[in-house]
């Protein structure tokens, strides 16, 4: 395989991309070219109430929805608030982050990277975070583009997520299945009696 893949690449460059990732699939393993599924409560129980949890987007990627699922999950529901950064919301975004702070809710900072004027603002209240003024529960979630101007130190100190879009049939299909509320059971089971037709029309969907 691998005196194939440097033949490809003396003829067709352009088919090297494709040659690697069938040497790496079956020489090494599948799952070393199969993104894993999205999955923000594995990144939740690696964090803490005093640093931030960011969305790194991509384009066609929008964690909204499973990030308003995963708060009604953890009973957030009442103390979830989010607020799309952009000229002027600083001072409001402040406002909420106190309150949550206080109150141990839930706050998330959308489109970061459209504030950068007041992102050393949001450095100084991430600093001043601390185990006697910020409540157990409280969660600070951000979401951005990539940016030069977004706050290192935030990058360094904090939970990090990516949710880039698959590319590919399978990986289309795959990432249908394993999405909310797709991969729970409880989903098959809505139309008892009429499984198979569910399942036919969940693909057909799916396709």
């Amino acid at each position: 395989m691998f005196e194939r893949m440097v033949l490809i690449r003396m003829i067709r460059p352009d088919k090297v991309i494709h040659i690697m990732r069938t040497f790496i699939e079956e020489d090494i393993g599948i799952e070393f070219i199969t993104p894993p599924p999205f999955d923000i409560e594995k990144s939740f129980n690696d964090s803490l109430n005093l640093i931030p949890l960011i969305f790194i987007l991509s384009p066609g990627t929008d964690p909204m929805q499973s990030l308003l699922q995963f708060g009604q999950k953890k009973g957030q529901t009442d103390k979830f608030q989010s607020i799309s950064l952009g000229q002027g919301q600083g001072p409001i975004a402040d406002a909420l982050i106190k309150e949550a702070q206080i109150e141990g809710g839930w706050v998330c900072l959308q489109n970061c990277h459209l504030a950068s004027s007041w992102m050393p603002a949001l450095e100084k209240i991430c600093e001043s975070l601390d185990p006697n003024n910020t409540h157990i529960e409280f969660r600070m979630w951000l979401t951005s583009y990539p940016s030069d101007k977004f706050p290192a130190a935030i990058l360094q100190n904090s939970v990090k997520m990516t949710n880039e879009p698959p590319t590919g049939l399978q990986a289309n299909l795959l990432r249908s299945y394993q999405s909310d509320p797709v991969k729970e059971k409880a989903f098959y089971e809505g139309c008892p009696g009429k499984e198979k037709i569910f399942t036919k029309l969940l693909y057909g969907i799916a396709f």
